[in-house]
């Protein structure tokens, strides 16, 4: 659905649209071998410029800026990977929350009243609210990356953290923050399909241990049945004399359980074996190459 309003300078999502506008589309499964065997090959060289964005303007992990671009990217991989574009939030244009069922209405409407339709559902937190928050099993959460229908509930949540500095400092706080969370959320929907993503800047590898310690943590939130279905560790590394110009990730630095290629592929597997396969169809045909011959239901 076109946006129904202009987006402000400042919103971060309008800067990468356009980043996002000039990648080829491309099925990220992959044949390999043996015969059968499918890959998952995230658009890494987006994800860097996407990353570029805020710490080019200088904007560390607390201005929520570095999130929000990871969350854009997540959001983009999910619909590579065929999931609608609007069911996956956020959206790539405002409103970045919106009900894929308030956006089918909208777009059924005569054209002479769908833009005013548009820009009164702009202004309506309501109905479409900056972020997304949906209760857990004992409290009310943000969830950062997120795939739902009325009819279905929440099919797949996705938390992201960053840390840029004070390695030491905040690392525990953040494994007992994502530990609760999972365990919030899981309670309440116990066939989600669940992740947590974590950015770190590559100064971390200049402190003894910090490394090794988060890709425990990392292993450790998805080690039990009811936390998380896939974590994912990216180390990204940049120059504070000129950041824009240098961001790249340090893919050396993450064992193979803990690359974004796993998390993602953990993920889309995760919801495709957790409903029919008459559901999320474009998802099953790009990830098995070929075509299935059924209708995706619940589509008009």
């Amino acid at each position: 659905m076109p946006s129904p309003a202009p987006d402000e300078p400042s919103d971060l999502y309008a800067l990468l649209a356009p980043l996002v506008a000039q990648r080829p589309e491309m099925n990220p499964w992959v044949r390999i071998s043996p015969p059968g065997g499918m890959q998952y090959f995230p658009d890494y060289q987006l994800l860097e410029a996407m990353l570029g964005v805020p710490i080019g303007e200088g904007a560390g992990s607390q201005s929520g800026r570095l999130a929000k671009a990871t969350d854009a990217w997540v959001a983009h991989e999910l619909r590579r990977a065929g999931f609608g574009k609007d069911e996956v939030w956020p959206r790539l244009t405002a409103p970045r929350i919106l009900p894929r069922e308030v956006g089918l209405f909208v777009k059924s409407l005569p054209t002479a009243i769908r833009g005013t339709a548009q820009a009164c559902l702009a202004r309506n937190r309501a109905v479409a609210p900056s972020d997304a928050r949906i209760l857990g099993r004992a409290y009310v959460k943000q969830v950062d990356v997120l795939i739902a229908q009325w009819s279905r509930g929440a099919e797949l949540l996705v938390s992201t953290k960053t840390m840029v500095a004070s390695f030491r400092k905040n690392l525990a706080n953040r494994f007992e923050e994502a530990y609760g969370d999972a365990k919030n959320l899981r309670g309440r929907y116990p066939l989600v399909a669940m992740g947590f993503l974590f950015v770190l800047r590559s100064t971390a590898l200049n402190e003894p241990g910090t490394v090794e310690r988060a890709i425990d943590m990392m292993r450790k939130l998805k080690a039990e049945a009811d936390v998380y279905d896939a974590t994912c560790l990216l180390v990204a590394e940049w120059s504070d004399v000129n950041p824009a110009a240098n961001v790249h990730l340090r893919h050396d630095a993450v064992p193979d359980d803990l690359t974004a290629a796993k998390f993602l592929a953990t993920l889309v597997d995760a919801v495709l074996e957790r409903t029919p396969v008459e559901m999320h169809v474009e998802v099953r045909q790009r990830r098995e190459h070929r075509n299935i011959p059924l209708d995706e239901q619940d589509t008009p």
